[in-house]
């Protein structure tokens, strides 16, 4: 009798100095940064040769559930849902039937959770081998349920924090793609005798999809431009520093008819996006010395010019860049402008922003603050018009880049 229980305490002895090194173990290899392989080999180790187990497997939770280690398993694991076959095991259970044949092939189901939600789910085979008693097997999964749970976190930190480096690359690449987009923007506007132009501009991301520039041809030629892009994101904002540098580059060489350079655009948006996205484009040629303007609208917001009681929609043109392999049709608008004449160019971040009833803010409106406070200098108006917005939208975001862009002609 005194044998025996001299022999089981030195057995306890033994079992609490192979937990503890077996917790040391795996402590110093998340400690000094090992490789998952090496983490769940760790593992693998002391299910099998230190624990008696010769078949088990585990499943892991990431995008999607994997099996994570497995031995004396051969076959493929296909025909397991771990949503449905595994979900309603919430504690270590001992498996006695199941309707999956799978699970039916394991003895003991020791799942680990976090915050009430599944991480993963060890499998076990071997209670019946003579190595092992049944008794002392069941007091020792909570242990092994502890390493698993060890393990998994140290894991998933793992991946966390290669998904934080990622991210931050993300958000430094943005910040670079940020800051050469605004290289393309104009970064001096007239304001003089002749003209006062001014525009303001917020992207709803990083970068942005909406543009506007003005380019001096010489003399007093000028070339004023809008334009949006379909869709959000990466792509978007990249199809637009693309045209925004093709518009750039084609006027610094020479000058091309409107309606030329509208069937350029559109064959280089194409070729670009490759159908998937299209630009709304609106584009004038003033001479500032007849004070004649041409224009093509290529499926934009109407620009209006007003003289702070009239307005005339700028509408002639075509249909988007992008849209078609040719242009259906193709119409150049000309107006002459009278003194003091503003133009007016936006986009539909403006008109299309939403406030907390669902309202939305509407040409009309933007039409009515022009000429209520149509003597205000082109930036005063602008900020007033973004203040306005602010106060319309209230507690809501900004759903889309937003830009106005406007001329006074003198």
């Amino acid at each position: 009798m005194e044998n025996e229980l001299i022999q089981g305490l030195e057995n306890q002895i033994a079992m609490q100095e192979f937990k503890l090194n077996s917790l040391l173990e795996i402590t110093n290899a998340i400690n000094t940064n090992q490789p998952v392989d090496q983490l769940t080999r760790i593992f693998g180790f002391i299910l099998k040769e230190q624990l008696g187990f010769d078949k088990f497997i585990l499943f892991h939770k990431q995008d999607n559930w994997e099996s994570l280690l497995k031995a004396g398993f051969r076959r493929k694991v296909k025909d397991v849902n771990i949503q449905a076959d595994l979900s309603r095991f919430k504690e270590i259970t001992v498996i006695e039937s199941s309707q999956s044949k799978f699970i039916n092939e394991f003895d003991v189901v020791v799942p680990v959770f976090h915050k009430d939600e599944p991480l993963a789910y060890l499998l076990v085979a071997g209670l019946e081998h003579e190595r092992l008693r049944l008794k002392e097997t069941m007091l020792n999964m909570s242990f092994i349920q502890t390493l698993a749970n060890i393990i998994v976190v140290a894991i998933e930190n793992k991946r966390m924090t290669r998904l934080g480096i990622i991210q931050e690359r993300i958000r430094k690449e943005l910040e670079v793609a940020s800051e050469m987009q605004k290289l393309l923007f104009p970064s001096d506007l007239p304001s003089d005798r002749k003209m006062d132009i001014s525009a303001k501009y917020t992207s709803r991301h990083e970068v942005g999809g909406d543009y506007y520039d003005f380019i001096p041809l010489g003399g007093d030629e000028y070339i004023i431009c809008i334009a949006d892009v379909s869709g959000k994101g990466i792509g978007a904002a990249m199809l637009m520093a693309n045209f925004q540098a093709t518009i750039r580059t084609l006027f610094s060489y020479q000058r091309f008819a409107l309606d030329f350079l509208i069937h350029e655009l559109n064959k280089k948006v194409l070729k670009s996006a490759k159908g998937e996205k299209f630009i709304t484009f609106f584009i004038a040629h003033y001479n500032a010395a007849t004070r004649r303007m041409q224009y093509i609208n290529a499926g934009h917001n109407h620009p209006f010019i007003t003289n702070g009681k009239t307005v005339q929609m700028l509408d002639q043109g075509c249909i988007g860049l992008g849209m078609m392999d040719d242009l259906p049709f193709l119409h150049q608008g000309v107006v002459d402008l009278g003194p003091n004449t503003t133009l007016v160019m936006y986009t539909d971040g403006i008109i299309e922003l939403e406030n907390e009833r669902n309202e939305f803010f509407e040409l009309e409106r933007l039409v009515k603050l022009v000429h209520s406070y149509y003597p205000l200098k082109m930036e005063d108006l602008n900020n007033l018009i973004f203040s306005k917005l602010v106060e319309w939208k209230g507690v809501r975001d900004y759903v889309d880049d937003t830009a106005i862009f406007t001329c006074r002609f003198f």
